[in-house]
């Protein structure tokens, strides 16, 4: 529930008074004396749901924005009127029409006023010098984590970042028509992506010339760096759940920071991945990861837009809905168009992860049928595919098979056969190498 205070300006005490009784709520009028264009101050409890409404109609008796207003949280009411009314709000039987409009979506009677959204979203906004240091900190850590495959460390990075206020600034400047807002706001998730990329490049040159990880180290092999090279369709499922949950968080008052945690799941490690790929020189990382941050950013973004959007948000003055109409569609094709552009790689990459681990088990079984047929005891032990390519699809480039014999056995030629097996399965030019390695085996 929330606390009005209002000054009053002159002349219209009584309009305010009236209005307020016509609505069944109880209120406290005292005198002003400090300001000569006010006459009183009054203040009265409200569900979080009625403010807008309330407001609206106090607008119509000229309580517009440029009077003194604050809406703060209140506890505890104690008041069988405020109680009355709050039961009258909550019935969606009583309820006028008007109303029903106001509060719809999904958050119902836990859809905060617009003032206060647009508080929030400001507030949610850090100054650029601590944005800038809490991104470099998070990217860094983020980072580390990753080259020691610690996703533990990784989870750590995204505690601290910052970057859930931009991403809601944006969105809810674009729906309220608050140009100043959607600036910074978008401002700052460019800078905010920049400072990531560049940090976590300048920690990974560092970490690499002054020799703090084994030299010659492959990161596409560290499980934490990998997944990022060739990301997934779902990523999308993760990015839109993030900006709902980001719009929905700030509507409801529920935990901006555990969410932001969401958001910075889809963004500090891919921006982290961008500068291992760069530092280490390896572009299919680069690429991948930097489409990766691309697409996430982009349906974050959409998300948030669309959500504030079906909540019901628009801006007070009707001539501006028609203008943030205009601005919001323009912003969702525009996203929607580069989603879809990058969502093409995505998909090429998710294709790819599949054509990988079917190619890999018809080796596995043309492998282990050939080692079948052999005359001594052969036990296939490991294979490893490897692949190479900047973008999908990638082509196999070798193929070691790691057979297990008895000392006393003499193992078989298996080169020759087996490249006759396996390159129908892969690429004529495949390089296949058999490595044997002598078990001795106890007899029960």
């Amino acid at each position: 529930m929330r606390l009005v205070q209002i000054l009053v300006p002159a002349g219209k005490r009584q309009a305010v008074v009236r209005t307020l009784e016509e609505e069944g709520i109880g209120y406290s009028v005292a005198e002003e004396t400090g300001h000569e264009q006010y006459d009183a101050v009054v203040q009265f409890p409200l569900p979080t749901a009625a403010v807008e409404s309330v407001l609206a109609e106090l607008r119509s008796v000229g309580i517009d924005e440029r009077t003194y207003t604050v809406v703060i949280d209140a506890e505890t009411v104690i008041s069988e009127e405020f109680e009355a009314f709050s039961e009258g709000y909550g019935d969606e039987d009583e309820a006028d029409g008007e109303r029903d409009a106001i509060a719809g979506g999904i958050t119902g009677e836990d859809r905060i006023a617009r003032e206060e959204l647009l508080t929030r979203a400001k507030e949610l906004v850090t100054a650029t010098p601590t944005y800038v240091v809490l991104t470099v900190v998070s990217a860094v850590i983020a980072t580390a984590g990753m080259l020691l495959d610690s996703p533990a460390t990784v989870v750590g990075s995204m505690v601290i970042a910052p970057l859930i206020g931009p991403s809601m600034a944006a969105s809810v400047g674009t729906v309220m028509n608050d140009r100043g807002l959607f600036d910074r706001g978008l401002k700052l998730q460019v800078l905010g992506v920049l400072v990531a990329i560049g940090s976590a490049t300048l920690f990974a040159l560092a970490v690499r010339y002054l020799f703090l990880v084994p030299p010659g180290i492959d990161i596409l092999e560290l499980s934490e760096v990998s997944e990022r090279a060739t990301p997934n369709v779902l990523v999308l499922a993760i990015a839109l759940g993030a900006g709902v949950a980001g719009i929905l968080s700030l509507i409801t008052g529920v935990s901006t920071a555990l969410v932001g945690v969401m958001i910075a799941v889809a963004l500090i490690p891919p921006a982290a991945a961008v500068g291992l790929g760069i530092a280490f020189g390896v572009p299919r990382l680069a690429i991948g990861a930097s489409v990766l941050v691309t697409v996430n950013v982009l349906s974050i973004n959409l998300a948030s837009l669309l959500a504030l959007w079906f909540e019901g948000y628009r801006p007070e003055r009707w001539f501006q809905i028609g203008q943030a109409r205009g601005t919001l569609l323009r912003q969702v094709g525009a996203l929607v168009l580069t989603i879809a552009l990058l969502s093409v790689f995505l998909g090429g990459a998710t294709y790819d992860s599949y054509v990988a681990g079917t190619t890999e088990e018809e080796i596995r079984q043309v492998v282990t049928a050939e080692l079948d047929s052999a005359d001594a005891e052969l036990e296939l032990r490991e294979l490893d595919v490897t692949r190479s390519g900047v973008v999908p699809p990638l082509e196999t480039d070798q193929v070691v098979v790691t057979v297990a014999v008895d000392p006393g056995d003499d193992p078989p030629r298996l080169g020759d056969r087996l490249t006759e097996r396996i390159e129908p399965v892969t690429d004529p030019d495949v390089d296949v190498e058999v490595e044997y390695v002598l078990v001795e085996r106890t007899r029960s």
